[in-house]
C-alpha cells in the first residue's frame, strides 16, 4: 500500500517459525457446462508446489448438476509466513468414478500464494484454462480462516475460611485445576501459588489457555482441589469441587461466584459436615490471545520500504568485482537479497507499491552526497511497482550514480519511522512497517542509528538488515539485540526488540528459501508484540 505523509493525522525465537492451520473454503460461480444432457458435476483439486512440481494436496466432494457449486469440505494447510506457498486450485467436471484426473472435463484453474489469499481473508478471481484464456464467466472465491481456539481464560481466585491443617499455626493453602480426558481420568493443568498462614487466601489472577482447561467447551466440567502446603510433599487436601467453566464466567462487573470446598472423608465420617471452607471466584473473563494471522486475517497491512547501501567501498558497478555488479544471470547479491525478502512480504500490501531509498552515492546533477533518495530519482514518489520494480529502478540508476559515503542509516530509519508515527495516530491495527537495509559495511553514524533504533522500537516497525560481502559485521550484530537490549547513546532502552541482521555469505551456497526464513523468523512476534503491547485488537475479530 503506497503511503504519504499528509499535513494531519486521519483522525526466544529465530527458530519458531509462525506455522498454524488455516482452512480453505472454496465456492464457484458460472462454471462452464461440459454435459450435453444436464449440468456439469464439479468437484476442486488443490495442488501445492513443491520443488517446482505441482503436487496435489486434496480434493472437495462433487456436486451434482451444479454450476455455482459451494462446496462443503475445507483444505486445510500448514501455513508458514516466511515461505511462498504457491497453490492452484482446478475444477473438473466429475464425468466417471475414476481418481484419474485426465478422466475428468477440465473446467479451468487459478493459481496464487496462500499468503495473498490470507491478506486478503476472501478473494474472489477469473477461472482460465490451460492456455491462459477465461474458463468462459467462471470465478473461484477462497475464504481463509485459521484453526486455532486463541482463547485465553483469566481468573482471580480467593478463599474463605478454610480448614486449618496445620497443628501450630494456618493452613497454607493453594489450588490445583484439573480437566477429564477421554479416558475419563483427570488431568492437571494448573496450580496457583502457596499463600502462608493463612485460612483466607487471595491468589494472583492467573491465565491459561482455554483449550487447555476444557478443550475449549465452556459447558465441560472442571475439578478444583485445594491443598495445604507442605515441605515434605505430602500436601493434605483440604477440599475440591467440581464447575464448569459457564459458571466461572458468571463472576464478572463485580459479581463473585462463591462455591464450598467438600473434603469426602470428612463429609462421609461426620454427619454435621458442611463444608470445609469457601472459594470465591472474584473475576473470570474469556478474551483472545491474537496470533499474527488473526492481525493478517483481520486487515492489518505490512508496509514494505526498501535501503540499497550506494557507497564507494560497493566497488563500481561497471567492474565485476563489485557488489552491484549485474552478473550475466542478471543478479548480485544485493538482488538476491531484495528478491528473498520482497516476495515473501509483497503478498501482505493490497498495492504493491513499494518506497526503494538509496543512500552513501553522489547524485546528478550537482552530485551532492545523499543519505536518502529514491531510487527511481522521483523523490516526491518514490514508490515502485512489486519488487520487479524495485529491481528495474534499482538496474536503471546504477549507470547515473557515484558511490561515495559514509554509511549512514539514521535518514533511512528515521524516514520510514515518520510514517510509522503517523499510523499510531489511527489508533488501531491497520499498518506495521518493515524495512530491509542491505548494505556491505561498517555503519559511520552508528550513534545516530542506535538512537533512531531505540526510537523505532516505540513504533509499528522492524527493521531487516542483510550484510553483503565480506566485511566485518560486528556492529550490525550489535543493533540486533538478541543477546543484549539495545541501548541509545543517552541511555534509554529499546522497548523491544525491532532489527534482525543477517550475513548473506551464510546463504551463498543455501537455497534461496533459507535466506527468507532465518530472515524472516523474528518478524510475526514483533508485530503481535507490538499490538498487544498497545492493546490493540485484530481490525476486524470475532469476539472471545
Amino acid at each position: 500500500m503506497a503511503y504519504t505523509l499528509s499535513p494531519t493525522p486521519s483522525g526466544p525465537v529465530s527458530s519458531q517459525y509462525c506455522v498454524c492451520k488455516v482452512e480453505l473454503s472454496v465456492s464457484c460461480q458460472n462454471l462452464l457446462d461440459r454435459d450435453v444432457a444436464s449440468k456439469s458435476d464439479p468437484f476442486c483439486v488443490l495442488f501445492l508446489e513443491i520443488n517446482g512440481k505441482w503436487s496435489e494436496i486434496d480434493r472437495t466432494e462433487t456436486t451434482v448438476n451444479n454450476l455455482n457449486p459451494a462446496f462443503a469440505k475445507k483444505f486445510i494447510i500448514n501455513y508458514h509466513f516466511e515461505e511462498v506457498q504457491k497453490l492452484k486450485f482446478a475444477m473438473f467436471d466429475q464425468d466417471k468414478s475414476s481418481m484419474q484426473l485426465y478422466e475428468h472435463d477440465f473446467l479451468g484453474e487459478f493459481a496464487c500464494t496462500l499468503g495473498t489469499i490470507v491478506s486478503s481473508k476472501k478473494i474472489t478471481r477469473p477461472l482460465v484454462l490451460g492456455n491462459g484464456k477465461p474458463a468462459g464467466k467462471g470465478q473461484i472465491t477462497i475464504v481463509a480462516q485459521e484453526l486455532s481456539d486463541n482463547r485465553v481464560i483469566t481468573l482471580s481466585m480467593a478463599g474463605r475460611k478454610l480448614d486449618k491443617k496445620d497443628f501450630f499455626g494456618k493452613s497454607d493453602p493453594f489450588l490445583e485445576f484439573y480437566k477429564q480426558g477421554d479416558d475419563g481420568k483427570w488431568m492437571l493443568v494448573h496450580r496457583t501459588e502457596v499463600i502462608k498462614y493463612t485460612l483466607d487466601p487471595v491468589w494472583k489472577p492467573f491465565t491459561v489457555p482455554l483449550v487447555s482447561l476444557c478443550d475449549g467447551d465452556i459447558e465441560k466440567t472442571i475439578k478444583v482441589l485445594c491443598f495445604d502446603y507442605d515441605n515434605d510433599g505430602g500436601h493434605d487436601l483440604i477440599g475440591e469441587f467440581q464447575i464448569s467453566v459457564v459458571k466461572l464466567l458468571e463472576a464478572q462487573d463485580a459479581r463473585v461466584v462463591e462455591v464450598e470446598c467438600i473434603n469426602p472423608k470428612k463429609q462421609r465420617k461426620k454427619k454435621n459436615y458442611k463444608n470445609s471452607g469457601i472459594i470465591i471466584v472474584r473475576a473470570c473473563k474469556i478474551t483472545r490471545d491474537h496470533s499474527f494471522l488473526d492481525y493478517i486475517l483481520g486487515g492489518c497491512q505490512l508496509m514494505f520500504t526498501v535501503g540499497i547501501d550506494f557507497t564507494a567501498s560497493n566497488g563500481n558497478p561497471r567492474d565485476p568485482s563489485s557488489l552491484h555488479y549485474i552478473n550475466p544471470m542478471g543478479t548480485n547479491e544485493y538482488l538476491s537479497a531484495l528478491w528473498a525478502v520482497g516476495q515473501i512480504i509483497q503478498d501482505y500490501d493490497s498495492d504493491k507499491m513499494f518506497p526503494a531509498l538509496g543512500f552513501g552515492a553522489q547524485l546528478p546533477p550537482d552530485w551532492k552526497v545523499s543519505h536518502e533518495f529514491a531510487v527511481n530519482f522521483n523523490p516526491t514518489n518514490p514508490f515502485c511497482s512489486g519488487v520487479e520494480g524495485i529491481v528495474e529502478a534499482y538496474s536503471n540508476c546504477l549507470p547515473h550514480l557515484r558511490f561515495y559515503g559514509p554509511t549512514n542509516f539514521s535518514p533511512i530509519v528515521n524516514h520510514v519511522a515518520r510514517f510509522a508515527t503517523e499510523a499510531t495516530q489511527q489508533k488501531a491495527a491497520a499498518q506495521y512497517f518493515i524495512l530491509l537495509i542491505i548494505t556491505d559495511g561498517v555503519i559511520s553514524d552508528m550513534d545516530e542509528t542506535r538512537h533512531a533504533i531505540v526510537q523505532a522500537s516505540q513504533l509499528p516497525m522492524s527493521i531487516i538488515i542483510i550484510g553483503v560481502g565480506n566485511a566485518d559485521f560486528a556492529a550490525m550484530e550489535f543493533l540486533d539485540g538478541d543477546n543484549k537490549i539495545l541501548r541509545s547513546y543517552t541511555g534509554e532502552e529499546a522497548v523491544r526488540d525491532i532489527v534482525q541482521f543477517v550475513p548473506f555469505r551464510e546463504f551463498r551456497n543455501a537455497p534461496k528459501e533459507t535466506l527468507a526464513k532465518a530472515v524472516l523468523a523474528e518478524l510475526p512476534q514483533q508485530v503481535v508484540q507490538y499490538f498487544k503491547q498497545q492493546n490493540l485488537s485484530p481490525i476486524h475479530s470475532e469476539p472471545a
